[in-house]
């Protein structure tokens, strides 16, 4: 089983319970918000997960595509956002049939821990392709090179006192040490950049690019970068 796999399962344990999972995707939205280009815009956010705040990022930008490699995922949100009129969803067909230029942002959050080098090679010649000339391409949580496991314990553990999932986070930590997840991460390995890399990679796929200030999301061990295509 690889990464894809993992994700595409109804059981993975990433969050430790309902309120986990909500203060991640909003404090997520909120991170996002603060760095994109002023509205409106079209914003693709791929690998997107379960978008649970996509109305509220939608309403900012204006149009708003998801896209993520789980089939499962997909089908979910194609049932929740059926009534969502600036919300598409794609699959790989819809997303292979894009035409160039048609999106103004492209956010890749928590996306190139998961693949591997040549896919995310790939993933750069695509935004680019997709992004309007000066488009945006934002790339969120990408992993340092020996970034250890106890700081992402940290940093889970940190946002769960301060959302109030303390005991949850406490008790999904030890689910996790048993779980598929910590297995593929023993196994296959997270992909992982330092500063300088990421820069040189985003500047040889035609994108001036700089770190944010801050990492999108609670784990500030982590990176963001903002790239803006030439």
């Amino acid at each position: 089983m690889g990464w894809r796999q993992f994700w595409n399962r109804d059981d993975h344990a990433i969050y430790v319970n309902a309120r986990h999972k909500q203060l991640h995707f909003t404090r997520v939205a909120a991170d996002l918000l603060a760095l994109l280009p002023e509205p409106p815009l079209h914003l693709l956010d791929y690998g997107c997960g379960e978008a649970l705040e996509a109305p509220r990022i939608a309403a900012h930008c204006g149009r708003l595509s998801l896209y993520d490699a789980a089939p499962g995922i997909v089908a979910g949100l194609k049932r929740r956002y059926a009534g969502f009129p600036s919300i598409e969803v794609l699959d790989d067909a819809a997303l292979a049939s894009l035409v160039p230029s048609c999106f103004d942002a492209i956010l890749c959050l928590s996306v190139l821990q998961y693949i591997t080098r040549p896919e995310c090679e790939a993933l750069l010649d695509l935004g680019h392709r997709l992004l309007v000339p000066r488009g945006h391409l934002i790339l969120g949580d990408v992993i340092v090179p020996g970034a250890p496991l106890v700081s992402d314990i940290a940093s889970l553990l940190s946002f769960a006192w301060e959302g109030g999932f303390l005991t949850a986070a406490l008790a999904g930590l030890v689910t996790t040490f048993f779980s598929d997840y910590r297995r593929l991460r023993s196994t296959i390995g997270l992909l992982a950049f330092d500063e300088a890399t990421m820069l040189d990679m985003l500047r040889a796929h035609g994108f001036e690019a700089r770190r944010a200030a801050r990492n999108i999301g609670h784990n500030q061990a982590r990176m963001t970068f903002i790239a803006e295509k030439l």
